[in-house]
């Protein structure tokens, strides 16, 4: 069965009287380039674990079950279940969770795929993320420290783009430094509008976000330098000496000695500001609040 082929979409969906959901964010891929392109990207060897987010009708997860010691796909839309448990019927490693994959605890399925000895490799996630909430998602993942080597995701194109900003373009800004910050970004494909069911509106794109073993800056505080990134960014027309005022409870003229003292000038906005720019900052004011 060619899941990704049109014809085969729409019998299925008239088989199992499927409706596609917009409140899901559900197009399902009609171009197996695409599919090869994301498995390829995400270098998924055969003794890997692949965390498959949003499977729907299972496409991307047979490909990656091709290649893995074992996927686990979560799908929080239940009127699909029984449609992977169709077109995935003769691959013997996927697992499929009927879960939110924000109320997931994806360490914990992959302690219990390691304590089963399912796999030997490495973690890879993958997955065509719904536009409405790549964003959190995303940072889910980063923040709850999921012990993955990568998350190799198709998304949005503006999304991808804000995410592997530089400094000094219009779309860098805090996702850009939060996700850099977490990880190192590659771009893997471009993927037209054209080649879902539904068509989309806009076109996407497919990065791979290999998860830091360390971090690129030293901190003294980890929540300072979020909540200076926060605080940069939330005002951005502002320059530095006004937006980072009343960052961990700074008046404005101990916001400028901290500038000052990092050699950065306060009339800068924060979209120029590189990481490490945002890591002296964040010292700095960790150490005026005595962190």
């Amino acid at each position: 069965m060619k899941l990704h082929e049109p014809s085969t979409i729409r019998d299925i969906k008239d088989r199992y009287d499927f409706r596609l959901s917009k409140s899901l964010g559900q197009n399902f891929i009609t171009d197996r380039n695409v599919i090869t392109r994301i498995v390829d990207g995400a270098d998924i060897s055969p003794e890997d674990l692949v965390i498959e987010i949003g499977p729907g009708i299972g496409v991307l997860t047979a490909a990656a079950a091709e290649r893995a010691a074992r996927v686990v796909a979560v799908e929080i839309d239940r009127k699909l279940i029984p449609i992977l448990e169709e077109t995935l019927i003769g691959y013997r490693n996927i697992r499929v969770i009927n879960q939110d994959i924000m109320k997931t605890d994806i360490n914990e399925i992959i302690e219990e795929e390691r304590h089963a000895e399912t796999f030997r490799g490495d973690v890879k996630i993958i997955g065509n993320l719904p536009y409405y909430i790549t964003t959190p998602i995303i940072m889910g993942i980063l923040e709850k420290g999921v012990k993955a080597e990568s998350i190799t995701i198709m998304m949005q194109k503006e999304v991808a783009d804000r995410i592997k900003a530089s400094p000094g373009g219009k779309v860098y800004g805090a996702l850009s430094v939060a996700v850099q910050y977490y990880c190192t970004v590659e771009d893997i494909a471009s993927v037209p509008r054209d080649v879902f069911i539904p068509q989309p509106k806009v076109d996407s794109a497919v990065l791979r976000l290999r998860l830091r073993q360390e971090s690129p800056v030293e901190l003294t505080d980890k929540a300072v330098f979020f909540s200076c990134i926060k605080h940069g960014f939330g005002q951005r027309r502002k320059t530095l000496h006004n937006s980072l005022t009343g960052v961990g409870g700074l008046s404005k003229e101990q916001v400028g000695r901290v500038l000052e003292e990092a050699g950065i000038d306060p009339g800068r906005r924060a979209e120029t500001l590189d990481m490490e720019e945002f890591a002296a900052i964040a010292n700095g004011v960790a150490a005026c609040c005595g962190r």
